[in-house]
């Protein structure tokens, strides 16, 4: 056999009459035992005969090194097995014997089920040898070693579920079943413990909202005792116009009235409103300012106000444009550090508005009293008078009057428990509310605000009724404004 590959006349390679390295490897592989040569796999026997029609180069394609020609239709195993020097390529039919071990072939055939690449590697010589072909399998073993490894440390996801797993599923699942369980079982009693004891004769108002989550009814005593404690925390100076030297009450009536304006324009919430007049009187109650600086003040906690309740706050350049650019963007927010300096950032205002929706509650959700409520309460932001009360005082005296005017019937202790004021407590408070509506206006867009159909003319129905009946509450000198009572 070994004389044939030298002599073969038709053979490409024997042009050269120099041995090459490829052909004495040849020789020196098939020489060595020629009787006890493997049985070829299927794969080699395909890969030694080529197809017809296709002449390959010998040794000219180096990059074809490594490269088997596989069956039509069928990919090669591996990109490896089979492999045939091309040397033996040509019309002899030699072919070079595998000596591949049993193993490595085992450990291909796994590697090709896993479709893992195997890299490709090639001396750049026709023939392999011996030393280059040891080189091969130790590389590929390797290879396939690696990619075992990897397997191990893939998650636990990509790996296949096997029979030892799914005890441990099943497990797991019963133990979070079980915390589950434990959970509803500790939280359940919870929220039925909360029990309010309420006062004889006041009902609970509280328990058919037990299924909303939005009414937080489990909370809403607690929520309530709260805010009045935080009341006191909240409460300006009602003297601190005694250290201002350029402004006065009647600038600061100025001032609100100008804000309700702003306030209605870009449609903001009535919490904003109260906010912001409450962070003005708790600044001034600190600070000295010019009267040429008062509007930037004004402006600017409208403007934090607005970004503590709204949902979507105008942008600082609405407020610029509002105040008829009389200030820059940098001084608004300057002046915006300021403040929150000034006050430690503490916004936490316990909003009248709160305790008026809390009132009304017991009061069935009247819409008629809640909204002559709502114009009520808004008058302590512009009477500095109301400054030394609570919100929630303000709020019961402002509902109080309210069921008063349309003669809603007594002040029961129901609405009592739920207010937190009797009558007489709340006496001294709604008789300043009769007191201004029986005046002559002085805030033209406030009136104008509560005159309109959305607020069921608020303003024109309570100034009616003030006219009439502030004699029954000993006011008679209603003919001065109450510019003109400060001034």
């Amino acid at each position: 056999m070994s004389s044939r590959i030298a002599t073969n006349e038709n053979d490409e390679n024997t042009t050269s009459t120099r041995l090459t390295r490829a052909k004495a490897a040849a020789l020196d592989a098939n020489s060595a035992q020629p009787t006890k040569q493997p049985l070829q796999s299927k794969r080699s026997a395909v890969n030694a005969n080529p197809t017809t029609g296709r002449r390959r180069p010998a040794l000219g394609d180096v990059s074809n090194v490594g490269k088997s020609d596989a069956v039509e239709g069928k990919k090669p195993l591996g990109g490896k097995t089979g492999l045939v020097s091309k040397a033996s390529t040509g019309p002899t039919g030699v072919q070079k014997a595998t000596t591949r071990p049993a193993s490595a072939r085992a450990l291909l055939n796994a590697k090709e089920t896993k479709k893992a690449e195997v890299k490709r590697t090639g001396s750049g010589s026709g023939a392999i040898g011996a030393g280059s072909q040891k080189r091969k399998i130790a590389s590929t073993t390797t290879t396939v070693k690696t990619d075992v490894l990897a397997e191990e440390n893939e998650p636990s996801r990509k790996r296949p579920h096997t029979s030892e797993n799914e005890p441990k599923k099943h497990i797991v699942k019963e133990s979070k079943a079980v915390k589950v369980e434990q959970v509803e079982e500790y939280v359940e009693p919870q929220v039925q413990a909360v029990e309010h004891e309420y006062p004889a004769g006041v009902k609970d108002l509280d328990s058919e909202d037990l299924d909303d989550p939005l009414m937080a009814a489990e909370y809403a005593n607690e929520i309530f005792e709260y805010l009045r404690d935080l009341e006191v925390k909240s409460i300006p100076n009602p003297n601190y116009m005694d250290h201002q030297d350029e402004i006065g009450w009647r600038t600061r009536g100025i001032l609100i009235d100008w804000l309700v304006e702003v306030h209605t324009r870009f449609h903001l919430l009535p919490e904003t409103l109260f906010l912001a007049i409450n962070i003005i009187d708790r600044f001034l109650s600190k600070k000295v300012v010019q009267l040429d600086r008062l509007q930037l003040v004004g402006i600017t906690a409208m403007f934090i106000a607005s970004k503590y309740e709204e949902v979507l706050s105008p942008h600082v350049a609405n407020f610029k444009h509002v105040a008829d650019d009389g200030f820059t963007e940098d001084e608004i927010l300057s002046a915006e550090r300021f403040i929150l300096g000034t006050l430690n950032y503490d916004l936490s205002y316990p909003n009248p508005m709160n305790f008026l929706r809390r009132i009304s509650k017991a009061d069935n959700y009247d819409i008629q009293t809640r909204t002559i409520g709502k114009y009520l309460m808004e008058i302590s932001l512009l009477d500095h008078r109301f400054m030394a009360y609570r919100p929630s005082h303000i709020a019961a005296a402002a509902m109080y009057l309210a069921r008063l005017i349309f003669d809603r019937g007594e002040w029961d202790e129901t609405i009592a428990y739920y207010s937190g004021y009797t009558e007489d407590e709340i006496e001294p408070v709604f008789e300043l509310m009769v007191d201004y509506l029986a005046r002559p206006v002085c805030h033209e867009a406030f009136y104008k605000k509560y005159a309109s159909k959305k607020f069921i003319k608020a303003s024109l129905v309570t100034r009616s009724w003030a006219k009439q009946s502030a004699p029954l509450f000993g006011i008679h000198d209603t003919q001065l404004s109450l510019d003109e009572l400060f001034s």
